[in-house]
């Protein structure tokens, strides 16, 4: 059989510490409540913004904590801490949860307006537009010679310096230079364009 534990004490108003106006407003004492809330709101409201670094929503918060003291005072048990240790955890907990919510919005409202975001008509007409150019310069490659195309295509596309594509076509370095020389002009003529 277990031992009978006595019921706890409950304060006397006049002799109430901070523990003791919790504990009395846990019992439905709205004077208590009332005498805490003059206590610690400003203490409160601190912590709150400068988690949140906003004062209007410092004071939402605030104000909803000591809501849940209110709601929640009941449970307060002075054995496992003080009171104020107590209040202020539930105010640095609603903070935290303020913050997190508000920048998971901001990452909701981001995807949503990336997701969500048109495609303009100028992004429309230049992938058009560069798509024509890319086509147009492909069949004016394809108007030069095979030794023209391969070395322009090395050293513009590829990246090979001269060397490196004389080598790789087995030829003499001034036959490469002049291959892309005449190459060049001949696409400028195709394309339209003065370099």
């Amino acid at each position: 059989m277990e031992p009978i534990r006595p019921a706890p004490r409950v304060p006397e108003r006049g002799d109430a510490g901070l523990d003791g106006l919790v504990t009395l407003a846990g019992w439905g004492d709205q004077a208590a409540f009332e005498a805490v809330y003059d206590r610690v709101a400003a203490p409160v409201f601190g912590l709150i913004r400068r988690v949140l670094r906003d004062s209007a929503q410092a004071e939402e918060v605030a104000q909803e904590t000591l809501l849940e003291v209110w709601r929640s005072a009941a449970r307060f048990d002075p054995a496992r801490g003080a009171a104020l240790a107590w209040i202020m955890t539930i105010a640095h907990r609603r903070a935290v949860d303020r913050v997190r919510s508000e920048t998971a919005a901001a990452a909701r409202e981001a995807r949503a307006a990336s997701a969500a975001a048109p495609v303009l008509g100028d992004q429309v007409a230049e992938a058009v537009e560069s798509s024509l150019e890319a086509e147009r310069l492909s069949r004016c490659l394809d108007g030069l010679t095979e030794l023209q195309r391969e070395s322009i295509t090395l050293a513009y596309y590829s990246g090979y310096s001269y060397p490196q594509v004389a080598s790789a076509l087995g030829v003499a370095l001034g036959t490469v230079k002049t291959r892309i020389r005449d190459g060049l002009k001949r696409l400028r003529d195709c394309l339209g364009v003065s370099w």
